[in-house]
């Protein structure tokens, strides 16, 4: 069940958009002093519900989220994975009607944020408005990457694509090292993820370990030859924008 509580630091947020440009001092405060609402959810809640008409925008604080559709008849793709930092539907905003859910993949942490309040944070701050707007951005970027695995690469190169840039990403917000992090989710999930039966998951975590490049046990993922994974699986991380460059 999910709970509300006093609202949880957002240094998460203000980390995530650090990695892409200077943060000042006000603007770190005005991200902290952004009024909002603290929920813990359990695996599989709902953080946002599709069709639904959201005031507020949410921000992972702890835990796995994923987007995904869910089609008339059950079947599932899971269109996004979000980490902490990471707003997941910023783009709410501007949209207002959710085309689709976001559901915790784990215990998970969230702030909500009145969509006035943002507003009021754009208007007191051009650049933390183009940052925001930049997370959107990358959004689409990382969108336009995993369609790309989709089609064109094989199963093992997805898979292998699919952990780098988890680590990648993981690893900037001090969540992942020295080739290790923490994913644990469902080879239903990871199937879902990747749009892949169960058995083909099953099959491509074979061919991936075969390879030496990689050591998956439980939730402990370790990349054991980064660069020989990025290479097998043409991973160029330009789409993440893991650059710090004035915005």
């Amino acid at each position: 069940m999910a709970v509300n509580g006093f609202p949880g630091t957002l240094q998460a947020l203000v980390t995530s958009l650090s990695l892409r440009d200077e943060i000042s001092a006000d603007e770190v405060a005005l991200v902290e002093g952004l009024a909002r609402r603290r929920r813990f959810l359990h695996r599989g809640e709902e953080l946002v519900s599709q069709h639904s008409q959201p005031g507020e925008s949410c921000v992972v604080l702890s835990g796995f989220t994923a987007r995904e559709v869910v089609l008339a008849d059950g079947k599932r793709q899971i269109t996004a994975l979000h980490i902490p930092g990471d707003f997941v539907d910023l783009h709410a905003l501007l949209l207002k009607v959710m085309d689709h859910s976001v559901i915790a993949l784990t215990d998970c942490e969230a702030a909500y944020v009145p969509h006035r309040e943002l507003l009021r944070a754009m208007e007191r701050s051009a650049h933390l408005g183009r940052l925001f707007w930049l997370s959107t951005v990358i959004d689409g970027a990382i969108q336009r990457a995993w369609i790309t695995s989709s089609g064109r690469r094989s199963a093992t190169a997805h898979l292998g694509h699919l952990i780098c840039e988890l680590y990648r990403r993981l690893a900037a917000v001090g969540l992942a090292e020295e080739g290790r992090f923490s994913f644990p989710v469902a080879q239903s999930e990871l199937a879902d993820a990747l749009g892949f039966s169960l058995v083909h998951v099953n099959r491509t975590l074979q061919d991936l370990r075969a390879t030496g490049l990689v050591s998956w046990k439980g939730s402990l993922v370790t990349i054991l030859d980064f660069e020989g994974l990025a290479r097998l699986s043409q991973f160029d991380p330009t789409y993440l924008n893991l650059v710090k460059m004035p915005r």
